[in-house]
């Protein structure tokens, strides 16, 4: 059974930083390609970063320089380190993982990020 796991959301105040956290199971981790794409309310889902099974990474640009992803192939883990927080970075968080090549596309279940003072 595939599982992605979320955890690290919560609320912050503008500046501050989050780790967030993506535990992946029942699929083989280092052949996906992980990504966190987020989705505020009334607005569509983005990608915000992306970490192949390569090592190559790619960003949002509104993230660029504030975000980090990192995966750990060893823990079957995600991470998004998030620095310098903005209220526009307020959104329900979400795993991804995908192997485009054989058609598979998981999600977790969110979890919800909230920068406010």
């Amino acid at each position: 059974q595939v599982q992605l796991v979320e955890s690290g959301g919560g609320l912050v105040q503008p500046g501050g930083s989050l780790r967030l956290s993506c535990a992946a199971s029942g699929f083989t981790f280092r052949f996906y390609a992980m990504g966190w794409y987020r989705q505020a309310p009334g607005k569509q889902r983005e990608l915000v970063a992306a970490v192949a099974s390569t090592g190559t990474t790619n960003y949002a640009n509104s993230v660029k320089g504030r975000f980090t992803i990192s995966r750990d192939n060893a823990e079957n883990t995600v991470y998004l380190q998030m620095n310098s927080l903005k209220p526009e970075d307020t959104a329900v968080y979400y795993c991804n993982a995908a192997w485009i090549g054989v058609g598979n596309n998981y999600w977790g279940q969110g979890t919800q990020v909230t920068v406010s003072s």
